[in-house]
C-alpha cells in the first residue's frame, strides 16, 4: 500500500502552481485575469471514502440458515462473505477477514445473533444487533476439523462435530469450550474396529433435551444418554449418511443415504429401519431392491396438525435421467412433487410457523439457495407455486459486460422506466406476501433519484431504481431482438467476429433528459434507442452500413459527406434501410474471393412489434473491408439537440445522422490530422497499401494470416468477455498486474504507430473551436489512445423541417491539443467554473401525431444548453477538462492556453476519469489500475483526496467502475455482485442511519403446551439442566492446545477511509483518539449489556416461578 505524503501534496501543488502561472501568464493579460475569480468551495475534509452496500445474488454460496422468530435469512460465500435478508431493502454486507468458506451458519433464535462455522476450523459470534454486525468472538480449534455445529433452541451451548468423529461443546456466551467431550470410541459399538467417519449429524431428541443424536458419515447414528455419558442405542447402516431428521414426536427420525434411499427409523428399534423409501427409483417386479439412484444431500421431516407429513428432499435423482435439471422433492402423504430448479441446490431450508421443535410444525415455505438463485416455494397453494423475489439477485442473469451509473437525474424518469417495465413482469407468482419480512429500513437521507444501467452478454440493458441505497429493476430492454437468431452452431453466420456472445453490450451512451439511448455491441453494432409510452409496429427497420477503414481511399466529397463507397440516400428523411446495390465493390466478396462489405450480424426484415419503452430509431452495423474483420468500437456518443451520433475504434471514426439516417463523417484516425482542408487527399504510399492484415485490435506476429483466423488473435472480439479498454491498443504501459499483460500482449507494435490509434473518447458541446472564435459554437471534441484531442466543427440547419431537408455540415477544425496517455473523458466549465453540460432536447413522446401550435414549438425549439451562470456573452471565455490515462488539464477558450495540469500517475493508469458535481461544485474523480482512488479541484486541480482503495485484481472491476454526481461510485465485485461506494464525507457521516436495521425486538412465541395427560405420564418434553452438565464444576476445564479463544472488534467500526489532503494526518491522529475513547465507551456499554442481559434473565425466571406458584401439580 503506497503512503500519502502530505509533503508530496505540498510539493505538487507549488509545481502546478508554478506551471499554471508559466502557462496562463498570456492568458490572463487576455482574460484580464479572470481565472482568478472562480472561487473553488471543495476542501479535503468534504472527502472521505467507504463502501455503503453491496447489491445482488452473494457469489458462490455455500451455507444458509433463517431466523424464524425475526424472520431473517443469512447466507454465506465460499469467500467468507456474510450476507443478510430482512423485509425488501434490508439487506447487509460482512466479511471474514480470512475469507475462509462459511460451511454452516446457526442463529440463536431471537437473540440477535449469529454463530459461522468456517472451513478454516474456526467459529465465530456475530452481534446483529447493529446496523453493521461484527464479530464478538471467535474460537479456532488446532487440532481438529469441524464437520458439524448445532445449537438447540434458547441454549447457549453449542455442540461442535469433527473430522474425527468427537464432539466438542462451546458456551456461546463466553465462547469457550466446556470439559465435557463425547468420543468418537465410546460413542460407536467397543467391538466395531473401523473408524465411523466425520460427524455429520448432531441434533437434540425434540422431546428430550439429554439424548443426542449424531450422525456419522460411514452410516452409524447414535442416541447419546447425555446425563450417564453412554450410547443409549446404535443403528447401523449399509449406505453413507448425509442427513438426519426427527419427527416433532422424538420417536422417529429419517436418514438421507448416499444410494438415494430415505430410511425412517423407530428410536427404540436400532436393529433395521421401520420403512427404507427409494424415491426416486425404479420399483422393480419381483420384490427386488430398486436401482440405487444419486445421493440424497439433505432431508427434512415437518409435520402438520391437519394432515400428513411433509418430506422434503434435494437430490435422489436416478442414474439414467441424464441432462435432468437439479430438483427438489416434496413428499406429502402419497401425492410426491417433482420442482426443476435452474442451477444445482446448495441447501434448503423449510420455514415453520414455530421454533420449537417439539410442537407441529406447520410448513409453510421452503427457501433453496442455488449455485446462482434464491427460491422460496410456497407449500400451502396447490402446485407449489414460487414467490416473487423482491431481493435485485437477478444482476448476473447474463454476465455483466458493462454499467453506467447516474445520480441527480430528471425526477419524472424512475416513474416512467417503472411503468413500461411493469408490463414486463412475469405471471404465476403465490399470492402471499414474501415471508422474510425481518428488520426496519433506515432513514431516507438522500432524496435524488439514481439510475445504475447495466449492459449484458446477451445484449440485454437493465435499468435498475439505485436511490436512497437500495436497488430495483425497473425495466429491462432486449437489443439482441432486432437481429435474425442462429438456431445451431452450423447454422450461424460465417461473418461472426466473436465465438460466443455475440449481442454483448460493450458501451452505453444515455442522455437522462432527452431520454436517448444508444448502445455499442461487441459485433462492431451501434443501435440507437427512442422512449416511447406508445406500442408500435415497425414495418422495415431503419439501418446503415459503415465502411471504417484504416486505408485512405482517393476519393473526393465536395460536399462534406464522405461515404465511400455507399451510397447515400436523399437528403430527405428516408427510413428504408440503405442496402448497396450497384457499387462495384459492394458484393458480398470481393475479387480476390475475401469477405467484403457484409455486417457480422443480419438484421431482421420481418415487421417487429416495438412494447412501450425503448424503441429502435436505427441499427447502425460496421462491415467486413477485404476479408477484413470490422474491429470493436471503443468510443460512443448520442446528443439529442444535434440529432447525432458518433462513434470510433482503432481504424477510424463514423459520424451519423440519426434523424436523417445518413453517414457526415466516415475517416481514419489519421485523417483527422489533415491539414484544415478536410477534403484534400495523400496518394497512398507504399506503407499503407500494405496487405489488410491488422489494422489496431486484432494484429498477429506473422503479418498476414488466413481471415477465419484472423480473428481468433488473442485481442480480438474473441476476449468479448474482457471488452476493450481504450489502454488496450497501447504496448508500452507499465503495468504490474498480470491480468492486463495478456490482453495488451498482441504483437501491436508491429503496426505502424497511426494504425494503433483509436478513438477513446468523445464529447458533444457548445464551445469555442478555434482561437479566434468570438463565439461558442456546436463541435465534436475527439480524443485518441495517443493523447491527442481533435476539434470538429458541427453546422447545423434550422430546426423543425429545414433539420429533416438540410444536410448537416462537418468539418475538422485545425485545432489539436495533446496529452499524456490515452484520452478519457473531457467537460467544459463556464467562466464561473460551472459545468457546461453537453445541449439535450427535452424529452416528448414521438408516436403521437403534433397539433400545429406544437409543430410551431419545435420549429422555434433551440437545443437546451443551459449554465447555470448567465447566458455567455462574447467576450467570456470558457475552460476545457481534460482527463487522459496520465494527467488532466485545464485549458482556458478560445485561447488554448494550458492554465492548470497535473500528472495523475506516474507509474500506473488511470482506468476512469469522471467529471462529477459534489456539495454544489465540481472535481475530477479518478480511479487507477494501483487502487488509488483520487480526487481533484476544478479548474485548478488541486489534490483533494488521494486512498489506496482496492488492487485491480481483474478486467471486471476495470469495465463496470464509475464515479456519479454526489460522491456515489460503483463496480462489479463479483459476477453477481455490484459494490457501492461514496467519496463524500457528507454520505459517510448520514450512513448509519441510512442503513436499515436487522434486529427488532420481538417476544418469543409461547412454548406448546403439553398437556394434562402428557404432563401425568410424563410424555411432555424433557428439559436438562446443560449448565450442570458442561459448566466447568461439572465437567472440568477443556484442553487448551485444543482451541483458542480470539475476542472480536465487537462493532468498533473502523476508520472509513483516510482523506489523504493537506489535514489527513490531522484528521488520523484525531480520529485514532476518537477509536481509542470509542473502545473504552464500547466495553463500557458491552459490561452495561452483559449486567442488562444477566437482570433481564433473572427477572424472566422470576416470572416463571411465580407462574406456576399456585398452580397444582395436575395443571403443568
Amino acid at each position: 500500500m503506497r503512503k500519502f505524503n502530505i509533503r508530496k501534496v505540498l510539493d505538487g501543488l507549488t509545481a502546478v502552481s508554478a506551471v499554471a502561472s508559466a502557462s496562463s501568464t498570456a492568458q490572463q493579460q487576455q482574460a484580464g485575469n479572470r481565472e482568478t475569480e472562480i472561487q473553488e468551495t471543495l476542501q479535503s475534509e468534504h472527502f472521505q471514502l467507504c463502501k455503503t452496500v453491496r447489491h445482488g445474488f452473494p457469489y458462490q454460496p455455500s451455507a444458509l440458515a433463517f431466523d424464524p422468530v425475526q424472520k431473517i435469512l443469512a447466507i454465506g460465500t465460499q469467500t467468507g462473505a456474510l450476507r443478510l435478508f430482512g423485509r425488501p431493502g434490508v439487506e447487509c454486507y460482512c466479511q471474514h477477514e480470512s475469507g475462509a468458506a462459511v460451511i454452516q451458519l446457526q442463529f440463536l433464535i431471537n437473540e440477535g445473533a449469529l454463530v459461522s462455522a468456517l472451513a478454516d476450523d474456526t467459529l465465530h459470534l456475530w452481534n446483529l444487533r447493529q446496523k453493521r454486525p461484527a464479530i464478538l468472538h471467535s474460537l479456532k480449534f488446532n487440532r481438529e476439523r469441524i464437520t458439524f455445529c448445532h445449537l438447540p433452541f434458547q441454549s447457549k451451548w453449542l455442540y461442535v462435530g469433527t473430522e474425527r468423529g468427537n464432539i466438542h461443546i462451546v458456551n456461546v456466551e463466553s465462547f469457550t469450550l466446556s470439559g465435557y467431550v463425547i468420543m468418537w470410541n465410546k460413542a460407536i459399538e467397543l467391538s466395531s474396529k473401523s473408524h465411523p467417519g466425520p460427524v455429520v449429524h448432531i441434533s437434540d431428541n425434540p422431546m428430550d433435551e439429554g439424548k443426542l443424536l449424531i450422525g456419522f458419515e460411514s452410516g452409524t447414528v447414535v442416541l447419546w444418554d447425555l446425563k450417564s455419558k453412554k450410547a443409549d442405542y446404535r443403528y447401523t447402516h449399509d449406505e453413507a449418511i448425509h442427513s438426519v431428521a426427527w419427527h416433532h414426536e422424538g420417536k422417529q427420525f429419517v436418514c438421507s443415504h448416499s444410494d438415494g434411499t430415505l430410511t425412517i427409523w423407530n428410536v427404540k428399534s436400532p436393529t433395521k429401519p421401520f420403512q427404507t423409501i427409494t424415491p426416486h427409483g425404479k420399483q422393480l417386479k419381483d420384490g427386488k431392491k430398486p436401482e440405487p439412484c444419486k445421493p440424497i444431500l439433505k432431508v427434512e421431516y415437518k409435520t402438520t396438525r391437519a394432515g400428513e407429513p411433509f418430506i422434503i428432499l434435494s437430490g435422489g435423482l436416478s442414474y439414467d435421467t441424464v441432462g435432468r435439471r437439479p430438483c427438489l422433492t416434496v413428499m406429502h402423504g402419497k401425492s410426491t412433487a417433482v420442482l426443476e430448479m435452474d442451477y444445482s441446490i446448495v441447501d434448503f431450508l423449510t420455514l415453520c410457523e414455530t421454533p420449537y421443535p417439539n410442537d407441529f410444525q406447520e410448513p409453510y415455505a421452503v427457501v433453496v439457495l442455488l449455485e446462482k438463485d434464491l427460491v422460496l416455494i410456497d407449500l400451502a397453494q396447490n402446485g407449489y407455486p414460487i414467490f416473487e423475489n423482491p431481493y435485485p439477485l437477478t444482476i448476473h442473469e447474463s454476465p455483466v459486460t458493462c454499467c453506467e451509473y447516474f445520480a441527480d437525474c430528471p425526477v419524472d424518469l424512475i416513474p416512467a422506466l417503472y411503468s413500461v417495465g411493469a408490463r414486463q413482469k412475469r405471471q404465476g407468482y403465490s399470492k402471499k406476501e414474501w415471508p422474510i419480512s425481518g428488520g426496519n429500513w433506515g432513514l431516507i437521507t438522500q432524496s435524488y433519484p439514481e439510475i445504475i444501467i447495466t449492459g449484458h452478454a446477451d445484449g440485454s440493458i437493465k435499468f435498475w431504481d439505485a436511490s436512497a441505497i437500495t436497488l430495483q429493476v425497473l425495466y429491462k430492454l432486449k437489443t439482441a431482438k432486432v437481429f435474425e437468431k442462429s438456431r445451431n452452431k452450423d447454422d450461424r453466420p460465417n461473418t461472426d467476429i466473436v465465438d460466443e456472445d455475440p449481442y454483448a453490450i460493450q458501451i452505453i451512451s444515455w442522455c437522462p433528459e432527452s431520454r436517448m439511448l444508444c448502445i455499442a455491441g461487441v459485433s462492431a453494432h451501434v443501435i440507437i434507442y427512442r422512449f416511447s409510452k406508445q406500442e408500435v409496429t415497425t414495418e422495415v427497420i431503419p439501418m446503415l452500413e459503415v465502411r471504417l477503414l484504416y486505408e485512405i481511399n482517393d476519393v473526393e466529397s465536395p460536399d462534406g459527406e464522405q461515404v465511400p463507397p455507399l451510397p447515400t440516400p436523399g437528403t430527405g428523411s428516408n427510413p428504408q434501410s440503405i442496402v448497396p446495390q450497384s457499387h462495384p465493390s459492394t458484393s458480398s466478396s470481393s475479387s480476390d474471393g475475401l469477405r467484403d462489405n457484409v455486417p457480422c450480424l443480419k438484421v431482421k426484415n420481418s415487421p417487429l412489434k416495438q412494447s412501450p419503452g425503448y424503441q429502435i430509431e436505427l441499427v447502425i452495423q460496421l462491415v467486413w473491408v477485404s476479408g477484413e474483420p470490422p474491429q470493436q468500437i471503443t468510443s460512443l456518443a448520442v446528443n439529442s439537440a444535434y440529432g447525432l451520433v458518433v462513434f470510433g475504434n482503432c481504424n477510424g471514426i463514423a459520424m451519423v445522422d440519426y434523424l436523417q439516417k445518413t453517414v457526415l463523417l466516415n475517416l481514419g484516425t489519421i485523417e483527422l490530422y489533415g491539414s484544415n482542408d478536410p477534403y484534400r487527399r495523400e496518394p497512398r504510399s507504399p506503407r499503407k497499401s500494405r496487405q489488410p492484415s491488422g489494422a489496431g485490435l486484432c494484429d498477429i506476429n506473422e503479418g498476414t494470416v488466413v481471415p477465419e483466423d484472423r480473428c481468433k488473435s488473442p485481442t480480438s472480439a474473441k476476449m468479448s468477455r474482457k471488452l476493450s479498454l481504450p489502454t488496450e491498443l497501447k504496448p508500452d504501459l507499465d503495468v504490474k498486474d498480470n491480468s492486463f499483460s495478456r490482453s495488451r500482449s498482441s504483437s501491436v507494435t508491429s503496426i505502424d504507430k497511426e494504425s494503433r490509434e483509436a478513438i477513446s473518447a468523445l464529447h458533444f458541446c457548445e464551445t469555442f473551436t478555434r482561437k479566434t472564435d468570438t463565439s461558442p459554437s456546436p463541435c465534436l471534441w475527439v480524443g485518441t489512445t495517443l493523447g491527442t484531442v481533435l476539434v470538429i466543427v458541427l453546422n447545423l440547419p434550422p430546426g423543425g423541417e429545414q433539420r429533416l431537408l438540410q444536410p448537416v455540415i462537418v468539418s475538422p477544425s485545425g485545432t489539436i491539443l495533446r496529452l499524456k496517455g490515452a484520452i478519457l473523458r473531457m467537460a467544459f466549465l463556464d467562466t464561473t467554473g460551472s459545468l457546461v453540460p453537453p445541449a439535450h432536447e427535452p424529452w416528448r413522446e414521438h408516436n403521437v401525431p403534433e397539433d400545429k401550435d406544437e409543430k410551431d414549438k419545435s420549429k422555434k425549439r433551440r437545443p437546451v444548453s443551459v449554465s447555470p451562470s448567465s447566458s455567455q456573452e462574447i467576450s467570456e471565455n470558457q475552460y476545457a477538462v481534460i482527463c487522459s490515462e496520465k494527467q488532466a488539464k485545464v485549458i482556458s477558450l478560445p485561447s488554448q492556453n494550458c492554465i492548470y495540469k497535473q500528472n495523475i500517475t506516474e507509474t500506473s493508469f488511470v482506468l476512469r476519469g469522471d467529471i462529477v458535481s459534489l456539495s454544489n461544485s465540481i472535481c475530477l474523480a479518478c480511479f487507477c489500475a494501483n487502487g488509488h482512488i483520487m480526487t481533484f479541484s476544478l479548474p485548478s486541480l488541486r489534490p483533494l483526496l488521494d486512498v489506496y482503495y482496492l488492487p485491480l485484481t481483474n478486467m471486471r472491476i476495470a469495465r463496470t467502475f464509475c464515479f456519479t454526481n454526489n460522491g456515489q461510485a460503483l463496480y462489479l465485485v463479483s459476477p453477481t455482485e455490484i459494490q457501492r461506494l461514496t467519496y463524500s464525507q457528507e454520505t459517510c457521516e448520514n450512513l448509519q442511519e441510512m442503513l436499515g436495521e436487522l434486529f427488532t425486538p420481538v417476544e418469543t412465541p409461547e412454548a406448546p403446551n403439553r398437556g394434562f395427560f402428557k404432563g401425568l405420564f410424563g410424555g411432555g418434553a424433557q428439559s436438562l439442566d446443560r449448565e450442570e452438565l458442561f459448566g466447568e464444576s461439572a465437567s472440568g476445564k477443556a484442553s487448551r492446545s485444543l482451541a483458542q479463544h480470539i475476542p472480536g472488534p465487537g462493532g468498533i467500526e473502523g476508520v472509513k477511509g483516510a482523506a489523504s489532503g493537506v489535514v489527513g494526518e490531522l484528521a488520523r491522529a484525531r480520529l485514532a483518539l476518537d477509536e481509542r475513547g470509542q473502545k473504552l465507551g464500547e466495553l463500557e456499554e458491552k459490561t452495561a449489556a452483559m449486567l442488562y442481559s444477566a437482570d433481564s434473565f433473572s427477572k424472566h425466571a422470576h416470572e416463571m416461578m411465580l407462574k406456576y406458584k399456585d398452580k397444582k401439580w395436575y395443571q403443568f
